[in-house]
This record gives C-alpha cells, structure tokens and sequence, in this order.
C-alpha cells in the first residue's frame, strides 16, 4: 500500500464488489464489480461525480449486466474471491490518483479514476460510453473537494492549504484566503470529534468559531448569541471513536458537499470572483434543515441573512 489507506467507503465498495460478483455467480472480482459497488454504495465522492456528470447509475448497472454472463447457478463462490488483473491494476491506480493528488487516504473518489485509467476493462469502456472520461472526472473531484487553480490551470491548492499540481482544462472557483482556512478548520473540528467526514455541522462551528468575515459579521449584525449556537451545533456532531488527525479526514460527507454546491450557486449569483464565508452561509442554510434550525431558534431567518450580507457588502 505505500502507506496509502482505503478509506473505510472504499472498503465498503470493495466489499459489495464481492458480493456483486457473488450475486452474478462469478469466480473473481473484475472491474465491472467494482463499478456496481461504488453505484450500489451510492454515496461517497465517486457517486457524487457520476451524478453531476449526468450518470443514470441504474442505466450503468443494466448495461453492465448485460455485457457479462452470469456464472451458473450451482457455482461456489465465497468471501476471498480473487481480482481479476484488471482490478488490480484499478488500485495501484487508484492510488497513484491519491498520490498524485498529496492525499493520504485512497477515497472512492480516487478508484473511480483508477477505473477510468485503467482503460481496457469493462468498467472504463462503460462510462467511456456514457459520457464519462478520466479528465471530466478528475475536474469533478477537485470541483467537489473544494481546490483552487491559479491562473494556467496547472497549481491546485487543497482547501487545507496544501500545493499539489494536477491536470485541468479551466479555472475551478477560487476561494478567498479566510474561506480556506475555515474549511481547514471544520477538517479540525471533525478530527476532535474522531470522526472521518465532515459534516454541515462541523462546517458551521468551523464558521462561527472563525469569528471573522462578511458571514460572521452579517450574523453579528442579526445579534446572533454565537456561544448558544456552536452549542447547539455541538449536540449535531456525535464523537466517534476513530484515532485521525485532520490530515486523514476523508473529506465531505454527501450533506457537505451539497453545501460547497449551494455555495458555488451562491457565488454566482452575486457575481463574485472569488467564494467566500457569505457564500458558505448561505450554502449551509440552504442545504442543511439542521444547521438551519439553530439559526431559526433565534429567529434568525435565511432572507434575514441574505438582507444583512447585501446591506454589509453595499
């Protein structure tokens, strides 16, 4: 492994992979029952790029039962089913993506490219087919996962700060410096918590404990009591029992990236060059019922939020 680790939703993936394999009565583990464990998973960062890139997962997984024969009925298969050489070059790809990328963890997000790459088994000619490639792709990723290009297209910076070079072929959104550090501070806040996602919650108390910006202080103008908020926000993120550090977070969880999504809608809307803590509010509260409900326990509304921002910036 290189000191690369799957994530424990990538595990996941590899796991109903087998079991995909099993269920069409095969003796291995291919590509094509990797790509039905990240569909049938269906919620990690490799999901999510199939979705926005137009992917009808149910269409995929027809079309990939269609182009494999089931094995016969009476046929034996258990847990340590063998991959196929396919699928393991898939993952020393798919962690070469992570490497390439400074990460330390191999997220689904990264095996989907290495499917991609691979190029020749039946998973990379399925999404070849459906309109998915290995450059569409991996701009989607860094689009999710909140990097920035600087002009050229080639420097990417990872929303902690870190410079890694990568491949694009346009100008991702650009975040401000404090925005940043604010999504640096939620990884934090989720590692004190020992948990490996981010959440909207962790999001919002990286924010408000930030203390600073056009979002904190159109909250401050809404006379918002920030202490009994980060409590509330507190009572929204359980702790788990995982040893990290932010450096081992996987990233957003499904919910967190809704709320990047939300934001970069919102950064359009006004107009901005750059995303910045006003379009990360209006994200969380647009997306996220919990992470509203705090606010609107002190009668701080969405449109109130919207008026102080707009008053603030002019």
């Amino acid at each position: 492994m290189n000191g690369y680790n799957f994530t424990e939703r990538v595990r996941n993936v590899l796991g109903m992979a087998r079991e995909e394999a099993a269920r069409l009565h095969h003796e291995y583990v291919g590509t094509e029952h990797i790509l039905l464990g990240v569909i049938r998973e269906g919620e990690g960062v490799a999901a999510t790029m199939l979705q926005n890139l137009g992917v009808e997962m149910d269409e995929v997984k027809r079309l990939i039962e269609e182009a494999v024969k089931r094995g016969r009925p009476a046929l034996t298969t258990g847990p340590d089913l063998p991959y196929t050489s396919r699928a393991k070059k898939v993952l020393e790809l798919a962690m070469d993506e992570a490497r390439e990328a400074g990460h330390s963890y191999v997220g689904t997000e990264h095996l989907l490219l290495g499917l991609l790459r691979e190029k020749k088994g039946i998973a990379a000619q399925l999404l070849v087919h459906v309109g998915v490639t290995t450059e569409n792709a991996r701009d989607e990723m860094l689009r999710i996962l909140g990097t920035e290009t600087e002009p050229g297209g080639r420097r990417i910076r990872q929303a902690s700060g870190e410079v890694v070079f990568r491949r694009v072929t346009e100008p991702l959104p650009r975040f401000i410096e404090r925005l940043r550090t604010v999504l640096a501070d939620a990884h934090k806040v989720a590692a004190d918590r020992s948990v490996t996602e981010v959440t909207p919650a962790h999001l919002a108390i990286a924010l408000l404990e930030h203390g600073e910006g056009m979002a904190n202080a159109a909250l401050d103008r809404l006379g918002l009591d920030r202490g009994a908020a980060i409590l509330a926000l507190n009572d929204l993120t359980p702790v788990g029992t995982a040893e990290i550090t932010p450096e081992t977070i996987m990233g957003l969880d499904a919910a967190g990236i809704a709320v990047l999504q939300a934001m970069d809608v919102a950064q359009h809307q006004s107009r901005a060059q750059f995303a910045g803590t006003q379009h990360l509010l209006i994200g969380l509260l647009t997306t996220s019922s919990e992470v509203a409900a705090v606010f609107s326990a002190q009668e701080i509304s969405i449109a109130e939020v919207r008026g102080a921002i707009q008053s603030i910036s002019g």
